[in-house]
């Protein structure tokens, strides 16, 4: 039987901004897969270019050169495919909790009725049923990014493109939310690639780490990541944790310290 095609294909991708200096070449031949319900973490030097290939699978920018294939055929980008969560939440301020959840499904042109029934359950699910009418000044920071994801999953996207949705908060929050993406992705079958910066975190949450190299990209290596854990928490406590860990900091040339 022959097997399916990834979900996702990014083959030779190329792309160069302009600088001072010239032409700087950011991404360089970068191919990598994505498979169905694959949870990816994409990792590498700061200033590598993982965003610019963010950006170019959401189709808010173009790439020289390269393609992408969508379970096989070539397409110009995943726009309507999917859903983009980044550092910051970039909730409305005017608009309340349930207002910002319902924005998508608005510019989709869902029934009101339907659009909120459907915001609510999703409220209840992530621990937010009666905050619906608070403001986002109002929550904290775990508070918002849940209603950020909350945003992006109603609108059933696909595939999750999460870029350091979790780096500007404290750690015991980071880990909380790990804990609710891990189950969201599970619940709604999704597919997730994850830009970090956070080894921790990459080890942790993924079945596969990409490692790229520096400036311009392309990709280094790839680790499939075999730890069996109910939660990121638990996924810190296996066995397997460690040499991933290291392996990665390795691939980045960063130097860990080991006790005698």
């Amino acid at each position: 039987m022959t097997p399916s095609p990834p979900q996702l294909s990014v083959k030779d991708v190329r792309k160069s901004f302009a600088g001072r200096a010239g032409e700087v070449r950011v991404l360089d031949d970068l191919s990598f897969g994505i498979n169905e319900r694959d949870f990816v973490s994409i990792i590498g030097p700061s200033g590598c270019g993982k965003t610019t290939i963010f950006n170019i699978i959401a189709g808010l920018l173009e790439p020289d050169s390269g393609t992408l294939l969508y379970r096989g055929a070539e397409i110009e980008n995943l726009r309507g495919r999917v859903g983009y969560m980044m550092q910051k939440d970039l909730l409305f301020p005017w608009r309340t909790v349930l207002g910002n959840v319902l924005l998508g499904l608005e510019t989709k042109g869902v029934a009101r009725a339907e659009a909120e029934d459907k915001a609510r359950d999703y409220l209840k699910s992530f621990g937010l049923a009666g905050f619906e009418n608070a403001y986002p000044k109002t929550l904290s920071g775990g508070m918002r990014q849940r209603v950020a994801l909350i945003r992006t999953l109603i609108m059933d996207p696909d595939i999750l493109l999460l870029d350091e949705p979790f780096s500007a908060l404290d750690y015991q929050t980071r880990l909380y939310l790990e804990g609710v993406l891990k189950d969201a992705v599970a619940t709604y079958n999704k597919t997730v690639i994850l830009v970090t910066h956070d080894i921790d975190e990459a080890v942790a949450l993924s079945k596969r780490v990409v490692v790229l190299s520096g400036r311009p990209a392309r990709v280094k290596i790839v680790h499939d990541i075999d730890i069996s854990a109910h939660s990121p928490i638990a996924a810190r406590s296996n066995s397997r944790f460690s040499g991933y860990f290291h392996a990665l900091c390795a691939d980045l040339d960063i130097q860990t310290e080991t006790s005698s």
